[in-house]
């Protein structure tokens, strides 16, 4: 007897146990953590955890904590599906990420088979919403929308001008290449040069000297930063005076610390500055008061956890599919960037890009800001 009331003790305090573990609403954060793209990385990471953290303090969701669980794909497709389905075992039912399309894409498979909602605070290629998924979500825009803003630029500011457009050959960088060259194309703006290079190239020489001979005077990049840089750096090196032009793959402080002085004057489109927006002015100086700069996708990745937050009050319940379905409705959120709305695909239905150039500030230090 004595034994079976032991058990029972066992039993109840294992109820008990997983009964606080349910409880918790684990969201999933992936992004590159680690590698060349981290800088990124950690715009979500301490976007998602200052929400979260917030959201706690306000009762959390549904009157349930938010938890913060991380996972590393080093911006490698095979790593963000070996994340995914750790994010599986683990219980994970919400994940905000990834950062590179290359990734969100094949991830958001393993989160639709397991039910799994997504919301990625960066990943712009169209295809990430337009496979009918029903899980697939995004705070920033489309590279449909980005790329017709960038080639329109072009086309009216620098009118005349001889255009390159090159790109890294991933699903973000081609993609938005592709989609600027086609609205460049629809301008009446024929590309001098159009061409690809690898992730990780650090000699850019021969790719210079055609531009030259090319009599390019625009360089639009299609990728991120690491590669950007040093395109802008070895041209400059090299005599080729060029206007660089790309996307919201160069929106952070590493281009510059990558170029150098070469990248002012580098213009670039990117959603309206978030830190400037009255909603995130307590959110900013939280960031700011703890040491971090909230550039670029750091308030998307907090406003990622807002829309999880906000479906799944109106939905009443934490399950994935009724946040979705909740969301889909395209009910306006508040969020620390601005009332957001989607429509049935994932996409924003307001989302707008603007054009950004660098420069030298005050200080001394090369950054961004919005042109008029």
């Amino acid at each position: 007897m004595k034994k079976f009331l032991l058990s029972g003790v066992v039993f109840a305090a294992g109820l008990a146990f997983a009964g606080a573990a349910s409880a918790d609403v684990i969201i999933g954060v992936a992004g590159p953590l680690t590698g060349p793209n981290a800088a990124f990385g950690a715009q979500l990471q301490k976007g998602a955890e200052q929400a979260a953290a917030d959201i706690n303090a306000a009762g959390g969701i549904n009157g349930e904590k938010v938890v913060i669980e991380l996972g590393d794909d080093v911006s490698d497709p095979k790593q963000g599906v070996s994340v995914a389905n750790k994010f599986v075992g683990d219980g994970v039912k919400f994940v905000v990420g990834h950062f590179n399309s290359s990734v969100s894409i094949p991830a958001s498979e393993v989160y639709a088979e397991n039910g799994i909602f997504q919301v990625t605070p960066a990943s712009t290629n169209p295809n990430f919403t337009e496979r009918g998924l029903w899980n697939t979500f995004r705070v920033c825009g489309r590279d449909d929308q980005q790329g017709a803003v960038a080639g329109k630029y072009i086309a009216e500011k620098l009118a005349g001008k001889k255009v390159a457009v090159l790109h890294d050959k991933t699903t973000y960088g081609q993609g938005l290449a592709d989609e600027t060259k086609k609205a460049l194309n629809a301008a009446g703006v024929t590309e001098a040069l159009y061409e690809g290079v690898n992730v990780g190239d650090k000699d850019f020489s021969a790719l210079i000297s055609k531009m030259k001979e090319a009599g390019v005077e625009v360089i639009y990049w299609g990728g991120l930063h690491t590669e950007g840089g040093l395109i802008a750096r070895q041209s400059s090196e090299a005599g080729l005076k060029a206007t660089m032009m790309s996307g919201d793959g160069i929106a952070s402080d590493e281009f510059a610390a990558i170029g150098g002085p070469a990248v002012e004057g580098t213009l670039m489109t990117f959603g309206p500055d978030p830190r400037q927006n009255p909603a995130a002015t307590d959110a900013v100086k939280k960031f700011r008061d703890a040491g971090f700069e909230p550039e670029a996708y750091t308030l998307y990745s907090y406003a990622a956890v807002q829309i999880i937050a906000a479906g799944a009050k109106a939905a009443g319940s934490v399950d994935p599919q009724a946040v979705a379905d909740n969301i889909h409705k395209g009910e306006k959120i508040p969020t620390v960037i601005g009332e957001l709305a989607y429509d049935e695909k994932g996409d924003r239905k307001d989302a707008d890009y603007t054009v950004y150039q660098w420069y030298k500030a005050d200080d001394g230090k090369i950054t961004y800001k919005m042109l008029p």
